[in-house]
């Protein structure tokens, strides 16, 4: 049986970034706790822009301050946030598409599709004999880059894009 310890929020911060970009081939994240900070070294230009206007900077948990840097980072400015989430994760299997819906009275919701797709990384979850987190890209989205006017994460629903 492994030794089940708690880690700090911020650690599984870093965990959820790692779990939500582990499998994109152009994206390598570290994670230093003596900083405390997580790198994202990104090998395309275009994707370590958009990353670098999409992730905070920083996170505050209390006391300790987790910085957030995406190495190499280039100011470039874009206008589209779905852009910017397309440019982010292109390549990476967590991801499935970006869509824009109108709603009534002309309103548009704008969406980051993820995969259907169970994903389990370490966190110290107590009710788990390993210390397993087991969640969907959605949730991890949704804490990794916080509020994000007008733009909703949710998962895709591969049935009823067969059907279309």
């Amino acid at each position: 049986m492994s030794k089940i310890g708690l880690s700090s929020p911020w650690c599984i911060y870093a965990d959820e970034v790692k779990a939500l970009f582990g499998k994109d081939p152009e994206i390598k994240v570290e994670y230093d706790n003596d900083v405390p900070e997580v790198k994202l070294y990104v090998d395309n230009e275009e994707k370590a822009e958009a990353l670098t206007q999409l992730l905070p900077t920083q996170k505050v948990f209390g006391n300790v301050v987790l910085k957030v840097t995406v190495v190499p980072a280039n100011m470039k400015a874009s206008n589209s946030k779905l852009d910017l989430f397309n440019i982010a994760f292109k390549g990476n299997p967590a991801f499935a598409y970006t869509a824009s819906v109108e709603q009534f009275l002309g309103l548009t919701s704008n969406f980051v599709v993820f995969t259907k797709e169970v994903v389990q990384y370490y966190n110290d979850d107590l009710s788990d004999i390993h210390g397993n987190c087991s969640t969907l890209y959605q949730e991890i989205a949704k804490d990794v880059f916080g509020f994000q006017k007008d733009v909703y994460f949710c998962t895709s629903d591969p049935d009823k894009e067969k059907a279309e």
